[in-house]
């Protein structure tokens, strides 16, 4: 008996047994394959497969040697984080992770870091990609190289996902309402947010458009507390991970009726990662949280349109790994 035959009886056991219906093509499809010749094709191409697979595995032990490297360098840094604080060395330990993820997978960096202030409030504003690993990598430099921790502002349904919640509560991420943001500002604490928040990961693209409507909550937010806005945007960031497009519309309005963030998402490419940031925008007693918002959200557009290519390119995104110049 062929291996065809003896599928071809193990439905007809599922369906007598268990009483789950098997058409009868199915059935008559099993009989028609040649599980002999595939057989035989398998083991003809095994050797060219392996040939293939091998080098990948071994590049992957490569890039996790690179790593670990990167997490002994800083040894002393992770043996005076855990001195003052359990969770204090875990975020050191997880902020070398990401820190070394960034620079062998993206070459990520930062330009102009300095304007993040080491010392005092203030309120972090980003375009929000697919993915937000620009910002993975932010956090990591911040806790690695100022010695701060940054409190995130994340959609609701996150503290929903199975797993996430001892994440979130580790690196500070809350759903952030106006007061709860006012207050941590108030605190003299860092605090990001990215006003265009799922919706803009989702259903922006290569263009780079920012989706934040009428949202200002930021704006008040900082108003209230009476501290500076730092605009921010990460080059190439819808080109190491993009949004399927087809089907968008209604994808869209299946989330504007539901807020399930159903769209997939694909990626994962090596392209240059460089975060600019801003001139921070000072505080102004004279100005509404609208018109605030507003001069967020043009401080943002201008650091795209100095910044990154438009429309997005992958290609040349990878490039831009070999020669920054060409940015």
């Amino acid at each position: 008996m062929d291996i065809g035959d003896y599928l071809s009886q193990l439905l007809v056991w599922v369906e007598q047994n268990i009483g789950i219906p098997i058409p009868d093509w199915i059935e008559q499809g099993l009989r028609e394959i040649d599980f002999d010749l595939i057989y035989w094709l398998i083991r003809l191409f095994a050797p060219i497969i392996v040939t293939f697979l091998l080098p990948f595995v071994l590049l992957i032990f490569v890039y996790g040697s690179i790593l670990f490297l990167h997490i002994y360098k800083r040894r002393h840094k992770l043996v005076d984080a855990y001195s003052k604080g359990f969770w204090d060395g875990a975020r050191t330990t997880l902020g070398t992770f990401w820190d070394g993820h960034g620079k062998i997978w993206h070459g990520f960096e930062i330009v102009g870091l300095d304007k993040i202030p080491r010392e005092g409030a203030a309120l972090l504003v980003y375009y929000h990609g697919a993915l937000p690993v620009d910002f993975y990598y932010i956090i990591a430099k911040s806790i690695l190289h100022t010695g701060r921790r940054m409190h995130l502002v994340g959609d609701k349904f996150l503290f929903n996902v199975p797993g996430f919640k001892l994440l979130l509560q580790v690196f500070k991420v809350t759903p952030g309402s106006v007061e709860e943001i006012s207050q941590l500002l108030r605190a003299g604490k860092l605090v990001a947010v990215a006003p265009g928040g799922v919706r803009e990961a989702l259903f922006s693209n290569s263009n780079y458009e920012l989706i934040w409507g009428r949202r200002c909550g930021f704006a008040k937010s900082a108003i209230a507390a009476q501290v500076p806005i730092i605009p921010l945007f990460t080059q190439n960031l819808r080109e190491a991970f993009r949004t399927v497009e087809y089907g968008q519309g209604y994808l869209r309005d299946l989330y504007e009726r539901t807020r399930l963030p159903l769209v997939p998402i694909y990626g994962g490419f090596p392209v240059k990662l460089r975060t600019f940031v801003g001139d921070p925008i000072l505080y102004d007693p004279n100005i509404t949280p609208e018109d605030l918002a507003k001069k967020t959200q043009h401080a943002i557009e201008d650091l795209i349109k100095k910044h990154q290519r438009i429309p997005g390119n992958i290609f040349w995104a990878l490039l831009d790994r070999l020669s920054p110049k060409l940015s």
